[in-house]
């Protein structure tokens, strides 16, 4: 039936419908192509990993071991003295220069020092002095016990011998008695035996009389010698107290604190990379004198992007090399330090269409050849990380 119709048919209408079945074939192709094209774009997709990053490319500027250390003065003034020159190395508390008033705060210093030389012998003698004089009151004072004492129980002694002559007298007395009134002896042996006892009893009484004299002396004399040595005592520390033996050691003290001032010293072991500064030139606290760093020992400073110092960690390996030509070799090193803080970038690209307002992050890379690069502080580098290693 199909076939009869299509004979039915003019060359011209067979001819349409043939290109139209052509045609809704060919779509029908393409589409169906598409379809699958867009099918297999999306599983390759899928099934394909992203590629990975391996290194971290950066801009670095080189510096040495503890960062460059700008030295100021103590005080303003003006610089008397320089006692380094340029690529000195230099050790830890070295003098660098003196300030213009070194001279006279050393004055100051020794005028402090002989004030205090001066009050120290003073106190010295005095108090030599006031010891000897102690010594001698308390020699007094054993001087005045021991003969005193001796001489109160000598007559102690004395007061005993006599009473024992006394009872000896009284008893003759009371056998005078019995004799005298038994008619046995004259009435004159009697009054002479009285005489006796009486001439004793005196004695006795007079020598108790000059014990008690001589203990009153002795205790007096004591206490009068005691007063002494207590006196001569405060004497002493009141003369001691006198003397500014602790102000003359605070004078001295605030001197050479004063001293030290007009000296710049090395806070630390390095070399003195810049001067900025003249003998004769007017300095400040705030303005440095010189630059020093520890040269043996260089580090690169590279300023990470934000966005790539995730992929960096401390021991990951770097290369170093030098755009303008400064060194030819390819330096190498390790990283020891990530920063913690994100800055606005220093060290600027010479490419006009770079970022000149990136957000970075220091990362310290220990330079394993620092002999090459000693000499070459701040210079701009290029340094890339090898985050897989």
């Amino acid at each position: 039936m199909a076939i009869k119709q299509l004979r039915s048919l003019s060359g011209t209408q067979f001819w349409l419908l043939l290109v139209g079945l052509l045609v809704l074939a060919g779509g029908s192709f393409w589409l169906v192509r598409s379809r699958l094209q867009a099918q297999q774009a999306e599983v390759a997709e899928t099934a394909a990993p992203a590629p990975q990053r391996v290194q971290v490319a950066a801009l670095g500027r080189v510096e040495p071991a503890g960062r460059v250390v700008d030295v100021v003065a103590g005080e303003s003034g003006r610089l008397g003295q320089l006692e380094v020159a340029e690529g000195e190395v230099v050790q830890a508390e070295q003098i660098l220069a003196y300030l213009d008033i070194y001279a006279v705060r050393r004055a100051e210093r020794d005028f402090a020092a002989s004030q205090l030389a001066e009050a120290e012998a003073l106190l010295v003698a005095q108090t030599e002095a006031g010891q000897a004089t102690i010594q001698e009151a308390e020699t007094r004072i054993s001087q005045i016990d021991q003969p005193q004492l001796a001489a109160i129980e000598a007559q102690q002694r004395t007061i005993e011998s006599l009473q024992a002559d006394l009872q000896i007298a009284e008893a003759d007395l009371a056998r005078f008695e019995a004799l005298y009134a038994d008619g046995a002896i004259a009435q004159q042996e009697r009054d002479r035996q009285r005489a006796t006892v009486q001439r004793l009893r005196e004695e006795v009484l007079s020598a108790q009389a000059r014990k008690q004299e001589l203990t009153v002396a002795r205790t007096t004399s004591l206490a009068n010698a005691d007063a002494q040595v207590n006196s001569q005592t405060a004497n002493l520390q009141l003369a001691q107290a006198q003397v500014n033996v602790e102000s003359a050691t605070q004078n001295l003290a605030l001197a050479e604190a004063r001293l030290e001032q007009t000296i710049v010293r090395a806070p630390r072991a390095g070399q003195i990379l810049q001067l900025y500064a003249e003998p004769g030139e007017a300095v400040t606290t705030n303005a440095p004198i010189l630059a020093l760093g520890d040269t043996q020992q260089m580090y690169v400073v590279a300023e990470v992007y934000e966005t790539d110092v995730s992929l960096v960690e401390p021991g990951q390996r770097a290369t170093i090399t030098s755009r303008n030509g400064a060194f030819a070799d390819v330096l190498t090193g390790t990283v020891e330090q990530v920063g913690l803080q994100i800055f606005k970038n220093d060290v600027l690209d010479d490419d006009p269409a770079a970022n000149a307002d990136a957000r970075v992050v220091e990362v310290r890379v220990r330079v394993d050849q620092s002999e090459v690069i000693d000499g070459l502080t701040n210079l701009q580098v290029d340094v890339v990380i090898d985050v897989e290693s």
